[in-house]
């Protein structure tokens, strides 16, 4: 059940970017990089079984966010894709604030989710440390990555070699990064180089399978059905 739930909640993200970017052109997916960062970093305490093996919820998520520079880079450069990122970085740390400053305040007698807040938003600070270095040093090698690989392979055609060769090592940098941050010591090394490793293959599965994706938003791109900016 979990792997069909997994592969729906792949296509619903794929969906909704394309939807964003078909709505509001490049704004929408500017609006998508924090709506990405902020969920996946919630959705990433939670632990599931997915094929066999352990993996955190919100790889999806936050893997989409590549699509999205992607995307960005492809159609418009690489300074908007890196302003992207920028946009990703300042919007965890507002979000950890934010969410922090809700546990400053005491709870009424009537209150009930005083301590859910506090098992999630409590192991925040470490999650957004791991999210902010991980995703700041994968990033910007993906933005640099895929122009580098823009101007060695520029016809449309090699759109996939593109977006797969700069978004799979960005990934594993990715992995690397905020699994030691944000689970060292907290997980027996076995589990957490199982956790390293199934997340990397999801990441791996969801930049395969976001291919043709790029492709549609290029050709939407390339026919004017994108909006100008908002």
């Amino acid at each position: 059940m979990n792997e069909l739930l997994w592969f729906a909640m792949l296509l619903a993200n794929f969906a909704f970017i394309l939807l964003f970017y078909r709505l509001f052109g490049k704004t929408g997916l500017f609006i998508w990089i924090p709506i990405a960062s902020i969920v996946a970093n919630i959705q990433v305490l939670k632990v599931v079984d997915l094929f066999g093996i352990n993996a955190t919820l919100g790889n999806i998520v936050y893997a989409s966010s590549f699509l999205v520079t992607d995307i960005l880079s492809e159609n418009y450069g690489k300074k908007s894709a890196a302003k992207a990122v920028f946009v990703g970085f300042l919007s965890l740390i507002a979000s950890m604030f934010l969410f922090q400053a809700a546990l400053w305040f005491t709870p009424s007698a009537d209150d009930w989710a005083q301590e859910a807040l506090v098992n999630i938003f409590g192991f925040m600070p470490r999650i957004v440390l791991a999210s902010l270095t991980a995703f700041g040093l994968s990033q910007l090698h993906d933005v640099w990555a895929y122009s580098f690989w823009k101007k060695k392979w520029p016809a449309d055609k090699f759109i996939w070699l593109r977006n797969n060769a700069s978004t799979m090592v960005s990934q594993l940098i990715d992995s690397v990064v905020f699994t030691l941050i944000a689970f060292l010591g907290e997980f027996p090394s076995g589990v957490l180089f199982e956790i390293f490793l199934s997340t990397y293959i999801l990441k791996w599965i969801v930049a395969a399978m976001d291919t043709p994706f790029i492709y549609l938003s290029a050709k939407m791109f390339r026919n004017g059905k994108i909006p100008e900016e908002i």
